[in-house]
């Protein structure tokens, strides 16, 4: 890759190996490349062991959106999703396992999936992208079993909640819409744009992050990142961000997004921005916290350069991996 194509590369999704130790990242190219966070971050590491230990073409498109099962890496690109042993990749075996794609009313159409996550009640995987639709695959036959519609434009983001047995999706509609996973019927629709003090006008209405921990949800896009109390259905804090926010998450006391801007904003629950943190790229698509393992305790950040920031201590780049 030259370096002309290198100043337009942007890392899209990003994922943790189930034992911690490797990181898997997806580009605008359809690249996914791999880096052993164990010899990144061995005392003696060098200039190699901060470029991947494989790198090969997944689609045809973007890759929007990475997860890891027990096993598995799971990507999406342009109306599919495939799926990769970590086992085989850490060999350098680049054979996908499977490849599945939604049942799409009309066969013309490839829509991008944009959000996948697993729910662990029933081992399903639950997608959603272009086509307005949310589709659900049973991940031990990989049939889709059921569609979720509601939505009125494409499906930027989705999360789940373990205790209640429901999903949340967020789309360029401005709605989130929240459904009960055991009737796949619709439960509530969130619309912040409506609100004065979440409306920004200016960006649009779309939602681009969202993020749930027990009764609270964390929502932005075009409105203003704030945090949601799902019981009452109301904002209870509006965090005084610039631009759109792509990606948030809770972490102990604290809330951390990134979007516009080569930042990632420590926010407190109460709505004040407790501190920015400046990265290389200078917009920032996805954010990844590695929580599984003591010993490679990281934060990574990717945007709209080739280089995924690396934070050890969450307040400041230790070093960034290049892909």
């Amino acid at each position: 890759m030259g370096p002309v194509e290198l100043l337009h590369m942007s890392v899209f999704s990003q994922s943790f190996s189930p034992c911690g130790r490797f990181l898997a990242a997806g580009n605008n190219y359809g690249e996914i490349a791999v880096f052993s966070l164990s010899a990144a971050l061995s005392p003696d590491t060098s200039e190699k062991s901060q470029k991947p230990i494989l790198n090969f073409t997944a689609h045809d498109g973007p890759v929007f959106s990475l997860l890891s099962t027990d096993t598995h890496l799971l990507s999406t690109g342009n109306g599919e999703i495939k799926a990769w042993s970590w086992a085989e990749l850490i060999k350098k075996s680049t054979k996908a396992t499977w490849t599945r794609k939604p049942n799409y009313e009309t066969s013309l159409e490839i829509p991008e999936i944009n959000a996948m996550i697993i729910n662990p009640k029933d081992n399903s995987l639950i997608v959603g992208g272009g086509d307005n639709n949310i589709h659900i695959m049973d991940m031990e036959t990989g049939i889709f079993k059921s569609v979720l519609k509601g939505h009125t434009d494409y499906i930027h983001c989705l999360c789940f909640r373990e205790r209640e047995g429901e999903i949340l999706s967020g789309g360029e509609d401005g709605a989130v819409r929240i459904w009960d996973c055991r009737t796949n019927r619709p439960i509530h629709c969130i619309e912040m744009f409506k609100y004065e003090e979440c409306a920004r006008p200016q960006f649009g209405k779309w939602i681009s992050c969202l993020a749930t921990d027990s009764d609270w949800m964390l929502c932005g896009g075009g409105p203003s990142l704030s945090l949601w109390h799902l019981r009452s259905m109301s904002p209870t804090s509006v965090f005084p961000l610039p631009g759109c926010q792509r990606e948030a998450v809770f972490y102990q006391d604290l809330i951390f997004a990134v979007g516009e801007g080569p930042n990632v904003s420590h926010c407190l629950h109460g709505g004040t921005v407790k501190a920015q943190i400046p990265c290389t790229p200078l917009s920032l698509n996805t954010l990844a916290l590695n929580l599984k393992n003591t010993e490679h305790r990281v934060m990574t950040v990717g945007g709209s350069s080739h280089q995924i920031d690396v934070f050890t201590n969450f307040s400041y780049r230790a070093f960034s991996l290049s892909f």
